[in-house]
């Protein structure tokens, strides 16, 4: 089934409610002290709270900010498994499951794009945010259950410290802002070109 397929049917994902606890729960169990996994599972219990609030919210403006907040806190999600997580499964021999959870998440970022266009007190926006959900519960249930529990298995312990930093900087990098640990960058940007000498000089 192509991720197009699951997020027309995403209301129902296919799994349970009590498969995706069972999941969490191995997850859980794998994860350390404030590792790289423990932060994911974290993040995803705030992305589910966060579509709550959105599905409750009473009205269009206290819709469109919860939606705002689950748009902020997806994408720095996102891009910081893209950057990080996913290019780990890839390395660990599992460049399948690696192309599946980029293209999940594509379409996801596709489908919140859209959801901005629709009227937030209209069917059409609850009905595209239910589909949403349903997509990133299946998403992280298949993280949970097999991509990021494989991957916490085989990760030699000394790798855990650098993936929880570089997953910490890519999602800081996107929901805070330019930090603290690149004053390279800070310093280049600021830094007029500098034209490259002819050649043969």
């Amino acid at each position: 089934m192509s991720f197009l397929d699951k997020l027309a049917s995403a209301i129902m994902p296919p799994e349970s409610a009590q498969d995706r606890a069972n999941a969490r729960k191995v997850a859980q169990g794998l994860a350390g002290d404030g590792d790289w996994l423990a932060i994911v599972l974290e993040q995803h219990r705030q992305i589910e709270a966060f579509f709550t609030q959105a599905m409750v919210a009473p009205d269009g403006p206290s819709r469109l900010a919860a939606l705002k907040r689950l748009a902020v806190l997806l994408t720095g999600h996102a891009n910081a498994e893209e950057s990080v997580l996913y290019p780990a499964v890839s390395d660990g021999g599992e460049k399948g499951h690696a192309a599946m959870a980029y293209e999940e998440q594509a379409m996801t970022k596709v489908q919140m794009a859209l959801i901005e266009k629709l009227d937030p007190m209209g069917k059409d926006w609850r009905e595209k945010l239910e589909h949403i959900q349903g997509a990133v519960l299946h998403h992280m249930y298949e993280e949970e259950g097999t991509w990021f529990a494989e991957l916490q298995q085989h990760l030699p312990v000394a790798e855990r410290p650098r993936l929880t930093r570089r997953f910490m900087e890519e999602f800081e990098r996107y929901t805070r802002g330019p930090s603290a640990h690149e004053p390279a960058l800070q310093m280049a940007a600021q830094q007029p070109a500098t034209p490259s000498a002819p050649m043969g000089k």
